[in-house]
């Protein structure tokens, strides 16, 4: 058997081997992620828990991931069953880009807005601490949405239908559109945010072991049951919200880098010749590596069923008694 035909036979492989992944193991996500994310809305909006600030920055994470899943997943979920309308009409390639690129820019650059948030509750500075308010949670989101729908919307200019010799039909049409959306991936989504939450994470780290042993002279003038009873709970609650937001970061990074890595890798490897064979499995890579930054927005609940300790397992046990008791009465 020559060369050339072992090439094409892999190949074959390959792409049939793609196809079955983007169907079931996208199907897997799209439940997993969808679920995960709805429960994670319902238990993180519960009266105990939407009060504090980090929390209502969870509560946007978890609903831009969802938007991301459905404008990322469904398409590819439906192209295993049927025709793939983005791969073939303009409008809706455009229209699901954009929607995709900004909500999964959100869902990561809220994440980073509650390690901001977190550092910022941590300082012995009282104005810094102040800082940490609903209110403030409320005007970061917005102007996260905003720049999100600012950077993205060249969009609407670089994504084509239709194309071929390009990872997806749907793609960015020329070489200058390719450069910016693969540069503004990997370098303004992905790891400037990772960046920024290293630094507040390690910050916060600081702060928080060098206040361990400070005692708050006011909880003990000042009705000292009552005080110290509230401001244990409020503290065993944020310290829950710290352990999670780590973790989540932590798969955050696992599950984006390595397609911010081929992003790069392919903005830096644009005019090197390439065969057929390498050409296909650098698609192939960038499939595998597309298809875990679902993943990424598709796990907060589960991350936070596990690291968020009594805190977040009472709430979760709340919302199922009320569903219970909903079901009786009806």
């Amino acid at each position: 058997m020559s060369s050339s035909s072992s090439d094409i036979i892999f190949i074959t492989n390959l792409k049939n081997i793609l196809s079955q992944l983007n169907f079931y193991f996208g199907l897997f996500i799209f439940i997993f992620g969808i679920v995960g994310n709805t429960l994670n809305i319902l238990i993180l909006s519960q009266r105990t828990l939407r009060s504090n600030s980090c929390v209502i920055i969870f509560l946007a994470s978890s609903t831009a991931g969802i938007i991301a899943i459905l404008s990322g997943l469904t398409s590819r979920v439906i192209s295993g069953v049927t025709v793939d309308l983005s791969a073939t009409i303009s409008w809706i390639c455009k229209l699901r880009g954009f929607i995709l690129y900004t909500s999964r820019a959100v869902t990561f650059w809220l994440i980073m807005l509650a390690a901001i948030d977190r550092w910022l509750l941590s300082c012995r500075d009282a104005h810094r601490r102040n800082m940490s308010s609903k209110s403030n949670s409320f005007r970061g989101i917005i102007i996260i949405t905003i720049l999100s729908i600012l950077i993205h919307s060249q969009l609407f200019y670089c994504l084509e239908a239709n194309l071929i010799n390009t990872p997806l039909k749907c793609y960015t049409k020329n070489i200058e559109c390719r450069l910016m959306n693969d540069l503004t991936f990997a370098i303004i989504v992905i790891l400037l945010p990772l960046i920024l939450i290293l630094i507040f994470g390690w910050m916060t780290i600081l702060n928080t072991r060098s206040t361990r042993n400070r005692v708050d002279p006011m909880t003990i003038i000042n009705q000292p049951i009552k005080i110290s009873t509230t401001k244990k709970r409020s503290k065993k609650t944020d310290q829950r919200l710290l352990i999670m937001l780590f973790v989540q970061v932590i798969f955050l990074a696992l599950f984006t880098l390595p397609l911010a890595l081929q992003k790069l890798y392919a903005t830096f490897t644009l005019n090197i010749p390439k065969s057929t064979l390498q050409m296909t499995i650098e698609d192939f890579i960038y499939q595998i590596a597309l298809m875990c930054t679902y993943f990424a927005t598709a796990m907060p609940f589960y991350i936070n069923t596990l690291s968020g300790g009594y805190v977040f397992r009472k709430a979760m046990y709340t919302l199922k008694n009320s569903i219970i008791q909903i079901v009786i009465c009806k």
